[in-house]
């Protein structure tokens, strides 16, 4: 079973390397690619260094901010073509635990999605403000209601897919961003009868860098938890 991870980057200097040792600590076959912005901290420069030693790190260099969501689908695309089996996405700044990883590994042999989940178990959120941690609650709650889809973290973006299950939706009409991407692919996938698992996780604030939380990512959102309830073509 191939397996890659898909990690976006802008100005993540700091935290990548660091992260992809600690990745290959974890599971040693599994791939990394890195989907970088034009990063003027010189993230792509430090991926390429460790190319030259490490086969098992790819990269993409876009040559603008893009967007989370577009940084993803370019990630995802590239992983169908190369034949990997297993998909995995994942913050670059170790929000996410990349011990959780083989417990995801695990549980997709089953099911066609798998979510890190900070809200299957209550509320496992660390250094977050009690304003952020309400929106974020809020907004699954708002997404559960509106789409009646089964998925207690919809925002999430710790994540697993077979990428058979990747196949059956169109990644290039996928144009949003933010919460609002990691909410159309959940809602796309269960649309399509794809079987969806959450697992729970801790998910730990960032540990340096800055946050890419705005405004337009959290009004996108909103927006879009209706366009995919009334338009059928956000289905597809």
């Amino acid at each position: 079973m191939r397996k890659v991870v898909v990690i976006p980057t802008y100005n993540e200097a700091e935290n990548i390397i660091v992260l992809i040792e600690t990745i290959h600590k974890v599971v040693n076959d599994l791939h990394v690619l890195v989907v970088d912005d034009n990063s003027p901290d010189g993230t792509a420069g430090l991926i390429k260094k460790l190319m030259e030693s490490d086969d098992r790190v790819h990269l993409i260099e876009r040559p603008v901010k893009n967007g989370l969501g577009t940084a993803y689908c370019t990630g995802f695309s590239w992983a169908l073509q190369n034949d990997f089996d297993v998909i995995l996405e994942m913050d670059a700044d170790f929000s996410h635990n990349p011990e959780i990883i083989p417990e995801m590994l695990k549980e997709i042999e089953n099911n066609d999605l798998i979510i890190g989940s900070r809200y299957i178990t209550g509320v496992n959120v660390v250094n977050w403000p009690l304003s952020r941690l309400i929106l974020s609650y809020g907004a699954n709650l708002y997404t559960r209601i509106i789409t009646g889809m089964p998925v207690k973290d919809a925002t999430g973006g710790f994540k697993c897919f077979k990428a058979e299950a990747l196949r059956m939706i169109d990644l290039t009409k996928i144009k949003s961003n933010g919460y609002g991407f990691q909410i159309e692919m959940n809602y796309r996938l269960w649309k399509k009868g794809a079987k969806i698992k959450e697992i729970p996780i801790i998910f730990i604030d960032r540990r340096s860098g800055v946050s890419k939380m705005n405004k337009k990512i959290i009004w996108e959102a909103i927006f879009l938890v209706w366009k995919l309830k009334f338009y059928p073509g956000m289905r597809k």
